[in-house]
């Protein structure tokens, strides 16, 4: 008798629910949805993985779908997001750093001759020389500019050096969490008060048979005082080299292997100092104009450890001013570039205490976020890019942000930063070694917002498949309405 009770209730509970599915479209989406965790949760390569999923409605401010959305997880470049949604409040869209210009001593300014020393002194501009605002091949770079606004000025001569001076920001430009495997490639260029050139440079590699060593030809540009050990052989099909190195450490060395039988095969690596390099460009490109300088360039940096700093008043002779972070933000997040997001951070810093710490920086976001009321518990920050495996967030945070700073007069600004998934969703997503996360917005045929948070960690199998597999809940979140 309970059996047929219970046969009888089910065929009830399926009917009623054949109908319910043939009436309500939006039942069939969630069902749909939950169906694919469901299914993801049984797949042997996620059997040891740990993920979580949130999907949030903005506007009624009430979950829709959810699993694990309160386990902090490690959320590699979708991190960006918190970061620079923060800044984008804090500063505004129209915000521009400042570099300037300067001198100590005196100007002579009949005959033209600075007696004492030009400074360029950072305020963690990103973009100074940076290939993402090089928008002509004709665009005069920043040294040529930087020369003909000095002569305009009538200026011949520097009986002092050029002189970079970075320290607005921490002098340890690398995250204490960063891991060496990083440090020297192109991803792990870090955050100083004066950047250059996206504080990268490349090596080129010719390379012949399978099994052989390769040859560097040339680097651009080429960094003084850098010494490059080649260990690089030709092999497979794909970039697989690796630049070591630490911040101002001289002595780099490339492993790894590049395919076989290749001509100026590129691959990127971080600035040991990047300030330097600016001072040093800076003065080679005055010279080159005609100006004299009696001094070598240097860091302030430099002087500082050999105290032999004066610490002179300086009077500013121009200014350079950044595109707005509106624009910053855009690059940091749809080409998810670190040493944006980096600098972004610290100069929140600088805002909230005068000097660009990592971790002054990350307690500016946390405590931002804290006065907006998202609940942070199990949220840890260690860097402002998702790059430092030390960064934990879940799912459900993510979505708060979201929510946050959608009603935040930057908001427009912000999802424009966000890349297009599809026609329907943005996302800004996230890999590092066995992690892979997507963050982001759906819109609804009414036009509301579903924000959105998917991560994975430790999954197995290649991260080819993982990408597809996880990306089938996002297809479906662009079918609910």
């Amino acid at each position: 008798m309970k059996m047929r009770v219970g046969l009888g209730f089910l065929l009830f509970f399926c009917l009623s629910k054949l109908v319910l599915t043939a009436q309500d479209t939006k039942l069939s989406a969630l069902d749909n949805l939950k169906a694919e965790m469901y299914r993801l949760q049984d797949d042997p390569d996620f059997q040891h993985a740990i993920w979580g999923f949130c999907v949030l409605d903005v506007k009624k401010d009430s979950v829709v779908a959810e699993y694990n959305s309160g386990v902090g997880l490690v959320p590699a470049s979708s991190l960006k997001v918190v970061t620079t949604a923060a800044a984008l409040s804090i500063l505004g869209e129209n915000y521009r750093f400042e570099t300037k210009i300067q001198y100590d001593g005196v100007f002579d300014t009949i005959n033209g001759v600075i007696y004492g020393n030009l400074y360029i002194k950072g305020n963690g501009d990103p973009t100074l020389g940076s290939k993402y605002f090089l928008k002509e091949k004709d665009t005069v770079a920043v040294a040529w500019k930087w020369a003909r606004e000095l002569q305009s000025k009538g200026i011949h001569k520097i009986e002092g050096s050029v002189i970079a001076d970075p320290l607005i920001y921490d002098s340890n430009t690398i995250p204490e969490t960063w891991i060496w495997g990083d440090l020297g490639n192109y991803y792990g260029a870090g955050a100083g008060g004066l950047n250059y050139r996206d504080n990268l440079y490349s090596v080129f590699f010719q390379s012949g048979n399978d099994g052989d060593s390769v040859k560097i030809t040339k680097m651009n540009p080429s960094i003084p005082r850098l010494r490059l050990y080649n260990y690089v052989k030709a092999a497979g099909t794909k970039d697989n080299a690796y630049i070591y190195g630490a911040p101002y450490d001289d002595f780099h060395f490339v492993t790894g292997s590049i395919p076989a039988h290749r001509n100026d095969f590129q691959v990127d690596g971080a600035m040991p100092d990047p300030a330097y390099y600016c001072a040093y460009e800076v003065d080679s490109v005055l010279r080159r104009n005609g100006i004299q300088i009696l001094g070598k360039p240097c860091n302030l940096r430099d002087l500082r450890l050999g105290n032999k700093d004066e610490k002179k008043h300086r009077t500013v002779i121009f200014s350079e001013y950044s595109p707005r972070l509106a624009d910053i933000v855009w690059w940091t997040n749809k080409k998810s570039v670190n040493l944006f997001a980096e600098s972004i951070m610290k100069i929140l810093a600088v805002r909230r205490t005068g000097y660009g710490s990592e971790g002054a920086g990350t307690d500016a976001i946390v405590s931002f976020w804290n006065g907006k009321g998202v609940d942070l518990k199990g949220f840890y920050m260690n860097d402002g890019c998702g790059l430092s495996r030390w960064n934990s967030i879940t799912p459900r945070q993510f979505t708060s942000i979201l929510r946050v700073i959608s009603k935040d007069p930057s908001f427009k600004a912000f999802y424009k930063s966000l890349p297009e998934y599809n026609s329907t969703m943005v996302a800004k997503g996230g890999y590092i070694t066995r992690v892979r996360s997507y963050t982001g917005y759906a819109t609804k045929k009414n036009g509301d917002l579903l924000a959105f948070s998917l991560i994975a960690n430790n999954y197995d199998g290649s991260p080819v498949d993982a990408k597809k597999k996880l990306e089938k809940l996002l297809d479906l979140i662009a079918l609910m309405e």
